[in-house]
């Protein structure tokens, strides 16, 4: 078993970015971070919940899916709209208050990926309150723990 190394990104002042390197073909993690259907597979932030999804099992931009959250313990349903989507390179959605979620994929050698995940709300509607809440360090961690469950789901034993 291999320990994950996270690594924290520069991607802007209005942003959190982290990324790890995965032991998986570049291909099958697009397969799965493209699905929104299986992101409960991989969430370690404990805030998308295991219910149905309503959407498409492959994104493409202009794509909208809806999922099941959890925030501060109050259960609701969020329907985003998929912003940038690149075959093996990129996912990126954004959330109805203008944020974004951006998933970024680079081989770095035969079935290794880096696989780099950011927050970014500089196009956030009101980013005053994501940085009155905190929301910086909430979503530094739920990154953090996402990518270290993406990392392991692919670990050799």
């Amino acid at each position: 078993m291999t320990i994950s190394t996270i690594k924290t990104e520069d991607a802007g002042p209005k942003a959190v970015s982290r990324s790890v390197q995965v032991s998986a073909p570049i291909a099958t993690l697009f397969d799965l971070i493209a699905d929104p259907h299986r992101h409960p597979e991989i969430d370690g932030s404990g805030t998308v919940r295991d219910v149905e999804v309503k959407g498409p099992h492959r994104l493409s931009a202009g794509d909208k899916f809806t999922v099941g959250m959890t925030q501060y313990g109050l259960p609701y349903k969020i329907t985003s709209k998929a912003t940038t989507v690149e075959e093996n390179k990129v996912v990126e959605w954004e959330h109805p208050l203008g944020h974004r979620w951006r998933w970024e994929l680079a081989e770095v050698g035969p079935g290794a990926t880096k696989v780099t995940e950011t927050f970014d709300y500089s196009t956030a509607k009101v980013p005053f309150v994501i940085d009155l809440l905190g929301m910086q360090k909430k979503n530094a961690d739920g990154i953090e723990s996402t990518l270290l469950a993406l990392a392991s789901k692919f670990d050799v034993h």
